[in-house]
């Protein structure tokens, strides 16, 4: 009789919340655009990425809310907004602003995981701080691993299109000798992999952060192969697009279109950076692998997010990050939880990067601290399909230059159908697209809006009040950082 009672007693202990707890594997890829098969561009060549959203579930509409490396990677990882941890720049740690702060990955340590980071989680001046800690968090980690391939040794080698700027800001590329292994990211693969070895026996938190495609664009030759230049073209936009689109929202970093370079290295720049895309999907793939080799998969929350959207060309010539539109302010979240509902799903609805801490906390089952900002996503993972009412709002802070006498706030938001951004509050312009129209934001409706299209902005406009300020921010910030 005493057995007839154990069964249903172990049953009960797994419901109940003292189940084995799951891992976390937490990997980030650095200026990396919904350039993936998952999310339908034609053109990638991501099978292993691909394969992960088609087991887990690909939100196809997530925004980062900083596009800048520094700001939105503090965002990820506090759960907060930059008004909260009023960071806008490239050198402003979180800590200045909220030192007591509870990380992600200091949540998951509170309560009994192991954390470590493999490469770049926060953020790194690219590629000048591969090999070191970058701009890091150290009570985020109870390991940090830095590995310094190649494409370091490399940088020799590497082409720049723009020789009057860093290969850092530049579009810069090198097609690589030698094997997957000896680049950085390649490393960063193979040092995440002997992390879950060593740690399998025992809850984890790995954090494994790509520096690619980041420029410079640096992957091995074959990747490139994969592309031929003759099968690229550059977006198509109307010859009059940038006609209704304010000033502002043009970056500072990109003054001119395509920076004055003729097609053909416009299209090297391209293959260059889809190669990039590729090497990383090919990392993220040897990663998944070991999942399954060491018997992991089924304990481990994967999660797959880039820092922010990437241009390549848009709007007749705009490139690299820093904006307010689509392309910049959209990016990939794929999250696979083990054995839940809504797995092998796309979900359409509008999420926002500081959802990804408490829909974590919650997976868990460990608490979302109060202060953090966004809201779990497990809904969404149990129905992709289910209501969700919700907005997300991306900001910018433009510097004072030749354009303007003193810095620029942008901010934007987006709902399921419209994106609605202004320019220190309307000041210096405003925007209005339709995306059940116009997907590409190739239409500014905001210039002569009907009375239906007032009616959306006065909408939008006071919903992003209440979580973003148009105002210049009164805390340090280096305009040469932005």
């Amino acid at each position: 009789m005493k057995l007839l009672f154990l069964v249903p007693g172990i049953f009960l202990l797994g419901i109940s919340g003292f189940a084995q707890k799951q891992n976390v594997l937490f990997i980030a890829a650095d200026d990396l655009s919904c350039a993936l098969g998952c999310y339908g561009d034609p053109i990638a060549q991501t099978p292993h990425l691909d394969r992960l959203a088609a087991t887990g579930v690909c939100f196809l509409n997530a925004y980062n809310q900083l596009p800048l490396c520094n700001p939105t990677r503090a965002s990820v990882m506090t759960g907060l907004r930059p008004d909260t941890i009023k960071v806008y720049d490239l050198d402003r740690h979180f800590r200045d602003e909220v030192p007591d702060a509870v990380t992600l990955s200091q949540q998951f340590i509170k309560h009994g995981w192991w954390a470590g980071r493999v490469g770049k989680v926060y953020h790194y001046n690219v590629p000048a701080s591969i090999g070191t800690d970058g701009f890091d968090d150290p009570p985020s980690w109870q390991k940090t691993v830095n590995p310094i391939g190649r494409d370091k040794t490399d940088e020799s080698l590497i082409f720049n299109a723009e020789p009057h700027r860093k290969i850092s800001a530049a579009l810069s590329w090198l097609a690589a000798d030698g094997k997957d292994e000896e680049q950085t990211d390649g490393m960063i693969a193979t040092e995440t992999i002997k992390l879950m070895k060593q740690k399998k026996d025992e809850p984890f938190f790995i954090a494994a952060g790509f520096f690619r495609p980041h420029t410079p664009y640096v992957a091995p030759k074959k990747y490139f192969d994969m592309y031929p230049l003759e099968t690229l073209r550059l977006p198509y936009a109307p010859k009059n697009d940038r006609e209704d689109i304010p000033t502002a929202a043009f970056a500072h970093n990109c003054p001119v279109p395509h920076y004055g370079l003729d097609e053909l290295t416009c299209l090297q720049a391209m293959q260059a950076y889809y190669a990039c895309v590729s090497f990383i999907d090919a990392q993220v793939g040897r990663m998944l692998d070991a999942l399954d080799q060491l018997d992991l998969a089924d304990n481990t929350i994967v999660v797959f997010w880039s820092d922010h959207g990437y241009h390549l060309g848009e709007h007749n010539g705009i490139w690299q990050k820093r904006t307010l539109f689509e392309q910049g302010a959209k990016a990939p979240l794929i999250i696979r939880a083990p054995n839940i509902e809504g797995n092998g799903q796309a979900c359409r609805r509008i999420v926002e990067f500081i959802d990804i801490y408490p829909t974590l906390t919650e997976l868990a089952n460990i608490p979302t601290p109060k202060e953090i900002e966004g809201q779990s996503l497990t809904p969404l993972l149990r129905d992709p399909l289910s209501r969700w009412n919700s907005f997300a709002i991306t900001q910018v802070l433009r510097p004072a230059d030749s354009r303007f006498e003193t810095p620029v706030m942008g901010r934007s938001i987006r709902s399921e159908r419209w994106r609605y951004s202004d320019w220190a509050e309307g000041k210096h312009g405003v925007e209005l697209y339709d995306h059940f129209a116009d997907p590409m934001e190739f239409n500014n409706l905001a210039i002569k809006p009907t009375q239906g299209n007032q009616k959306v902005m006065k909408y939008l406009r006071k919903a992003l009040a209440r979580k973003a300020s148009g105002q210049i921010p009164k805390t340090p910030f280096n305009p040469k950082r932005l």
